[in-house]
């Protein structure tokens, strides 16, 4: 419904315009220093500068290539299991203890032994991506799988079905929800596990940025590269999105009229 989309978007447009504004003059009324929450001008300023003297683009391009790298390997590794271990009880009852074990443990607690082991590269930061979105993607394949609807399993079978044949016409479409809504989940948490691999051991990428501006005292800096580490999470979210509509554009969506 175009009225209502324009109607929310307003609205939308009317809160960035009084957030900005009491970003910009808020801090100045309320007596706050510069180097402690810098108005928004000056971000924006500080941004120019960041972008022409300190390669801003390039250090973004580094980090939006991780986590593509790191977002695809870890949820292909993640569906691959969740369909393997949902297909397989008896394989889910041997390995569900140590992948436990596993999601329990601290990702992030694993980011300077992988630093220790492959060097100041983009390899820890691809890994700990990896191990960040691979339990979305596993848990929510997994569960679709449990929730396979029996009658039509056993409906397949009636035809003489192979497990290969229910797999992929009743398992695997009826899984394909539930895998996306793990997907979009797993697009921000990536950028967060790229970032903490830059942040304990990184020489390039904006987490490397953050790093270096708050050596400086450079709050200004550090806002900025925020803002560029969101506007990446946002691109990787509405991408999966985009991926999402295609894919499974036979469901109804949510603003679709009601009938």
């Amino acid at each position: 419904m175009p009225r209502e989309r324009l109607i929310t978007g307003f609205w939308s447009l009317i809160v960035l315009v009084v957030f900005l504004a009491a970003w910009e003059w808020g801090p100045g009324l309320a007596g706050v220093p510069a180097f402690v929450l810098p108005p928004f001008s000056k971000v924006c300023s500080e941004a120019v500068r960041i972008w022409e003297a300190e390669r801003l683009l390039r250090h973004a391009g580094i980090t939006a290539a991780e986590v593509m790298i790191g977002f695809a390997l870890g949820s292909l590794l993640g569906a691959l299991i969740g369909f393997t271990l949902g297909a397989s009880p008896r394989v889910e009852a041997v390995l569900s203890p140590y992948l436990l074990a596993l999601q329990i443990a601290p990702k992030v607690a694993f980011a300077p032994l992988f630093v220790m082991w492959l060097g100041y590269t983009i390899y820890p930061k691809i890994l700990v991506a990896i191990l960040i979105v691979f339990f979305p993607v596993l848990i929510n394949v997994l569960t679709a799988m449990r929730n396979t609807d029996v009658d039509l399993t056993n409906l397949a079978r009636s035809f003489s079905a192979t497990r290969w044949q229910i797999f992929r016409m009743v398992e695997y479409p009826t899984t394909l929800p539930a895998l996306f809504s793990g997907l979009r989940i797993a697009s921000t948490l990536a950028v967060i596990g790229v970032v903490v691999g830059e942040l304990v051991g990184g020489n390039l990428g904006l987490g490397y940025m953050l790093v270096f501006f708050e050596g400086q005292g450079n709050t200004a800096g550090v806002f900025v590269v925020i803002g560029a580490l969101t506007v990446i999470g946002i691109l990787a979210y509405y991408a999966v999105v985009i991926a999402e509509r295609r894919v499974l554009h036979y469901l109804p969506s949510a603003d679709s009229p009601h009938r």
